[in-house]
């Protein structure tokens, strides 16, 4: 059995569904995880957000209009009477509880029951569109089977118990759909997996019922090697190792979840990434092996903020870097780069949520500067910090500052901070120099 994930671009139009149709047809039984139709997120956030701000008057109105864009898709995609009957009910279901939503109190739960409708939509539509084509498919609602524990990982085993539980008692079919993003928490109430957590569900759902294969159908060739919205001629990289595929999601890669990888990782099966608009294309490629030494891609990381820490109490002092660790752990905020020298250790982050807190327990024992506006440009390859020309790149960066370099925490990766001003400078430089040269 094969994992087969869409996202929101792949069934955001009616083409683009009787696409996904064709790709999932092909006689092979498979779980089909869909995002939900592009857009559909951000209103429902923009949604979640009025309520918060008790702007009820146009919470009501954006809700209306997202309703009537379900109805025209329902009316131009399904034409069997008893399932187009069947899939109005519901979309009307879906959208009468968004409006009793604006009633209540704004909560975390409130916020996730809202932004969880749009997978549940998608879902339920594409499933009934199957049917009426005469494919067997069924729905396996992922509220039924996915959940996390309290610190947000995958329950695993949870998930494997229920997940074959329900596919036993479910009629068997050839197509299995379900929702991606959404899931329950340790307490059993709606929560998601992030924004992009359809890969990572993809994934957890692979590793669990240990798929032949797993895809990621985007609107792309593949994780390029380069990021297109700022830098022409990129190209797909046809093969990744899991870890060259980790670092690059983690560090600004758009087509992956950071966490995608880890699943698949762990049982050892091969993630390919394809491209809905193009499904002849070979697409990536991300598995156990690695081939070619060198550069091969590079990905860049926004909304950096950089916290130099000096005291002179740190020369010999072998408890301060734990003192400093211990005060981010404190506030839950992890440290993406580091750097140290005698008295002073620079660390980024990219959640500035408890900034203000985490500098005043510094302060009580150092001496804290705050660049903010920063990003992380990440070069990545197999054993890069090895390559002989690796040291060359480093050239075509002399007009543009360098706050911070990782170099060697990973053979696969090189980490550079920079302000975000400089950031697509530096991209298209890096660009030119590494891949036009073949620094491979």
């Amino acid at each position: 059995m094969k994992v087969l994930k869409f996202g929101g671009t792949s069934v955001g139009s009616i083409e683009n569904i009787k696409r996904v149709t064709e790709i999932v047809t092909d006689g092979t039984k498979k779980i089909v995880v869909l995002s939900a139709m592009s857009g559909t997120t951000n209103v429902l956030v923009e949604i979640a957000e009025l309520i918060k701000n008790k702007d009820i008057s146009k919470a009501l109105n954006t809700i209306e209009i997202l309703h009537k864009k379900y109805t025209l898709v329902l009316e131009e995609l399904i034409y069997k009477v008893s399932l187009k009957q069947e899939t109005l009910n519901y979309i009307d279901a879906v959208f009468d509880f968004l409006k009793t939503c604006t009633s209540k109190k704004y909560s975390e739960l409130v916020y996730n029951k809202i932004v969880s409708q749009g997978e549940l939509l998608s879902t339920y539509i594409f499933t009934n569109y199957l049917l009426q084509e005469g494919i067997n498919a069924r729905l396996l609602p992922a509220l039924d089977f996915m959940r996390i524990d309290k610190a947000n990982d995958p329950d695993n085993f949870y998930i494997q118990q229920n997940l074959q539980r329900i596919i036993n008692e479910t009629l068997p079919a050839d197509i299995y759909i379900t929702q991606g993003f959404i899931c329950l928490n340790a307490f059993g109430e709606i929560a998601n997996l992030q924004r992009g957590g359809s890969d990572y569900t993809a994934t957890i759902i692979g590793a669990v019922v240990k798929a032949e294969a797993i895809e990621i159908w985007t609107d792309i060739d593949g994780m390029h090697n380069n990021d297109p919205r700022f830098v022409e001629n990129t190209h797909a990289i046809s093969n990744l190792s899991f870890d060259e595929a980790a670092e690059l999601a983690y560090f600004g890669a758009k087509i992956l979840h950071p966490q995608t990888v880890m699943p698949a990782r762990e049982a050892n099966i091969p993630v390919r990434l394809k491209n809905t608009m193009n499904p002849a294309s070979y697409g990536t490629l991300i598995s156990s092996k690695y081939k070619g030494e060198g550069i091969k891609a590079i990905a860049a990381k926004d909304g950096i903020t950089a916290i130099k820490i000096k005291s002179a109490r740190m020369l010999l002092a072998h408890g301060f870097l734990k003192k400093v660790f211990e005060i981010f752990e404190k506030y839950e905020t992890a440290i993406d780069m580091i750097t140290t020298s005698e008295i002073a250790v620079s660390v980024t982050i990219d959640n500035d949520k408890n900034l203000i807190s985490i500098i005043e327990e510094l302060e009580k024992f150092s001496t804290v500067a705050i660049d903010s506006q920063q990003s992380i440009i990440c070069l990545v390859g197999h054993s890069v910090v090895k390559h002989h020309e690796t040291h060359r790149l480093f050239q075509v960066l002399q007009n543009i500052y360098v706050r911070m370099i990782s170099y060697g925490g990973s053979n696969n990766n090189i980490s550079l901070l920079v302000n975000t001003s400089d950031k697509i400078t530096a991209l298209k430089s890096l660009n030119s120099y590494i891949f036009d040269f073949e620094i491979v």
